[in-house]
């Protein structure tokens, strides 16, 4: 299916760290060779967001070599004080992204807010300013950087590297405000990377789910729709 809302843009930093859960249990944490579906989300939330639409990664495309390096930490413990502790982070990373928004059909509160053309073109906007909001590559010590790209331009130290294929990963969760449901769910799925490029399949698509808790959706409302006289409350409209 093809959208007229798609955006491109690249990312890069000098570290970033998308957490493999299956390290935290030690309290130590190692990322992925690649960046999850959630944290690519999770970085054009930041870039613009609006309880109105849902943004859906298309697919990414690995720039630079995948590196690690492993940096001692002090994380914070629950009891108090610092443990010692050792992260691995990728170093050097750059990726092309594409992606684009859908309507979140759960927040019936916001449909007069459903513009394609302004919420596009203020995302591209967005997008050439660098974001909205401070990028992170999967951590807050991972400072990122955005621009505008042309998804497949450039040279790519993948472009003729054939298929790797990677194991069970994190996809991303299932916020209720999302699903509609009152529980929050992770995903799992295992991504295939041809020649640098990575497509990820849509949260509905994942059939390996894992339950995490209850969760009562909290939706944010957009002040400035109610100062317009557009938005109308979840408790004001039954």
């Amino acid at each position: 299916m093809k959208y007229n809302n798609i955006v491109e843009f690249k990312v890069s930093g000098k570290y970033a760290l998308f957490t493999d859960p299956l390290t935290k249990i030690g309290g130590e944490k190692c990322s992925y060779q690649i960046p999850t579906y959630e944290a690519l989300k999770g970085i054009l939330s930041s870039v613009y967001w609006k309880p109105t639409i849902i943004w859906v990664i298309d697919k990414v495309r690995i720039m630079r070599p995948i590196k690690t390096q492993s940096r001692s930490a002090k994380p914070v413990v629950y009891y108090g004080g610092n443990e010692l502790a050792i992260y691995t982070y990728l170093t050097d990373v750059e990726y092309q992204v594409q992606a684009h928004f859908e309507w979140n059909e759960h927040r019936k509160d916001m449909i007069d807010d459903r513009n394609e053309h302004k919420h596009f073109f203020v995302a591209k906007r967005m997008i050439e300013r660098g974001g909205r909001r401070d990028i992170f590559l999967g951590a807050r010590e991972c400072q990122g950087y955005v621009e505008p790209c042309k998804f497949g331009e450039d040279k790519s130290f993948y472009d003729d590297y054939g298929q790797l294929s990677f194991d069970l990963m994190f996809h991303g969760f299932d916020y209720p405000d999302e699903s509609g449901t009152e529980e929050l769910y992770s995903r799992f799925w295992r991504p295939a990377m041809m020649n640098g490029i990575i497509e990820f399949i849509k949260p509905e698509d994942c059939t390996i789910r894992k339950h995490v808790r209850k969760m009562i959706p909290h939706p944010p409302e957009s002040l400035g729709l109610r100062e317009e006289g557009i938005l109308v409350g979840y408790n004001e409209r039954s």
